[in-house]
């Protein structure tokens, strides 16, 4: 093998929460030297595509209390409370930080920042520029890390496992997609930073890198997948190529529509309409600014009702924005503009923009603490690639742009003090871990002349296969045929032939590695998913459609099973000062207040 790379901190993904992790951990302990491992260059990463803005508490009119019980009750009372409490105390501080470091939030005329509203908030608390926020903040993390010089960066740099050794984790594997070459990087402490993996599903927002390969890592490693039943999808994609129209369109006062021409969620219960005319009174906005497990629900049952549009991409209904008139709609919401016409074919100042349900985001992740220090010592894991768990059963709209900053640092300055703790490496252990990986990659993939099994094939499979027994409505039938396919689709994975035996950006290889740890973090959802039998924020059982707090009330943990399927125990919901109440939304609403608290 190639020489071992050693260094203090390696962060593994070099989007929001990787880069926010790099400069925290640069800014704790100056004297350490720190790497940031990712497949793509750091500004191809997935946070570039977020559009719509970051959760935090900015206006008079606003207070923590809020957020923290909208957060709360948005995740169906699954979230830890602690952790919450934190974020939203901690949100305004980083991204105020954002704005010293270069984010153009949008401002009002005074100068201060604009806010708008977002799913599930009952008080306008997103920060946004204009809608491409991801774009503007990954810009800002990246320059900004920039300045720091112990920071080495491996781009284009594939991580394949985790090494563990002594109970502690102390590196990693990783192929260098340029030459070919499996290196071994040892490293005191490790921050997973991967991002989700809704690839899973054929109908995505998710960038096609986002193949769960930190969850999948951690995984196999030993450490639990905390709540991955839970898997949000969007309101609002694209019909076919399931691009997002960002949830920031219905914020600045967007309508859907069915077939009928109907504002269809008014029945719903998101809502109550009063007799007004006015589309931006707080509680008819309410409606489409419900929670996004509520509005992709609404939408099938609309389905099933036959009032939805139909076309060669599947059903839709439409999003209204033409009474916002073209100058608005360029001034707040440009880039859905240039979406919906290069992608959906239809000018939405001109005509409403098709949108269907689309999976968005994984609530569920590697189990962390409010610390995002994971069970096994020496690994951190931040962002969408952990569960904190802040998310609960439904995330709301904005809060994780806020999580990459908030727990990135957090991640950040707690594998710092530790690598400054633990200094020790046993080199020649970890080295020889490094090389039986090098061997199994060779021998499964690259040196393999006789498989048989196509990539595609599987993966395509498995995507069927969770879209239809794990979306958006659940039953134990479906889930058990989805366990089953994919019991069977790990079997065949095994005889998997590839065409390139090449070295250099065999890109072959690397689908195969992705769709190995595809195949792994959606067992651990369909088991998750079929032991919950309730009905909770986005996960929905047909065949068990209450809410059971008595037995439920708890985060499911999936532990990696080599010879079978994922074990499933339960950890309990820290609760705090928000007992579980009813989730209810619009009209029927209480905003609390500080002194409730």
């Amino acid at each position: 093998m190639a020489e071992t790379i050693q260094h203090d901190v390696v962060i593994i993904g070099g989007g929001g929460a990787g880069l926010r992790a790099v400069i925290a951990a640069a800014e704790a302990h100056p004297d350490l030297d720190i790497a940031m491992v990712s497949k793509v260059y750091p500004m191809r990463s997935h946070t570039v595509s977020a559009e719509g803005g970051a959760a935090g508490v900015i206006k008079d009119n606003d207070s923590k209390e809020n957020h923290i019980h909208d957060t709360i009750s948005g995740a169906d009372w699954l979230a830890d409370q602690d952790a919450v409490e934190y974020f939203v105390d901690e949100a305004p501080k980083e991204l105020t930080l954002l704005e010293h470091w270069g984010c153009p939030w949008s401002r009002e005329p005074d100068g201060s920042v604009a806010v708008r509203p977002f799913g599930g908030m009952l008080i306008e608390r997103t920060w946004f520029a204009a809608d491409k926020t991801g774009f503007h903040m990954l810009h800002a993390l990246f320059q900004t890390s920039l300045k720091y010089t112990q920071v080495t960066r491996y781009d284009e740099w594939f991580a394949t496992r985790l090494l563990v050794e002594n109970g502690r984790c102390q590196g990693l594997t990783a192929i260098e997609l340029r030459t070919g070459q499996v290196r071994t990087i040892l490293a005191k402490a490790v921050i997973m930073c991967t991002g989700g993996g809704g690839r899973i599903f054929p109908f995505t927002t998710n960038a096609a890198i986002k193949t769960g390969d930190g969850m999948g890592m951690a995984y196999l490693a030993g450490v639990p997948l905390k709540d991955m039943e839970f898997v949000q999808y969007h309101p609002t994609g694209l019909p076919g190529s399931g691009i997002l129209i960002t949830e920031a369109a219905r914020g600045e006062g967007g309508i859907l529509l069915n077939n009928k021409g109907e504002r269809y969620l008014e029945a719903y219960n998101l809502g109550t309409p009063l007799d007004v005319d006015d589309p931006e009174h707080p509680v008819k906005r309410s409606m489409e600014l419900g929670p996004r497990d509520r509005l992709s629900q609404a939408f099938m049952h609309e389905q099933d009702q036959g009032n939805v549009f139909d076309s060669e991409f599947g059903t839709y209904v439409q999003l209204d924005v033409r009474h916002l008139g073209e100058k608005e709609i360029n001034r707040k919401i440009p880039f859905v503009r240039e979406l919906a016409k290069n992608y959906g074919g239809v000018d939405p100042v001109n005509e409403p923009i098709p949108v269907r349900p689309v999976v968005h985001y994984m609530m569920g992740g590697v189990a962390t603490d409010i610390s995002a220090a994971t069970e096994l010592p020496g690994l951190w894991a931040a962002g969408e690639t952990a569960c904190v768990s802040l998310n609960g059963a439904n995330r709301l709209g904005s809060n994780s742009l806020t999580e990459l900053l908030v727990f990135g640092a957090r991640a950040g300055e707690g594998a710092a003090e530790w690598a400054r703790e633990h200094p020790d490496f046993d080199t020649a252990a970890l080295e020889a871990q490094a090389e039986a990986e090098q061997r199994r990659i060779a021998d499964n993939f690259i040196n393999k002349q006789d498989g048989t099994e196509r990539i595609s094939t599987i993966r395509t499979e498995l995507q069927t296969a969770m879209e239809s027994g794990a979306g958006i409505y659940r039953t134990e039938q479906s889930l058990q045929a989805t366990a089953d396919k994919i019991a069977e689709l790990k079997e065949r994975f095994k005889n998997v032939g590839l065409d390139d035996h090449s070295l250099s950006f065999n890109t072959e290889l690397t689908s195969a590695l992705e769709l190995e740890f595809m195949l792994e973090i959606a067992e651990s959802l369909a088991h998750s998913a079929l032991q919950r039998t309730e009905s909770r924020g986005s996960h929905q059982r047909t065949d068990y459609e209450a809410r059971d707090d008595a037995n439920f009330l708890r985060h499911s943990l999936a532990r990696y099973n080599a010879g079978g399927a994922p074990a499933i125990d339960y950890q309990d919901v820290v609760i705090t000062n928000w007992p579980p109440a009813e989730r209810v939304y619009g009209a029927e609403e209480t905003v609390v207040k500080t002194d409730d608290v």
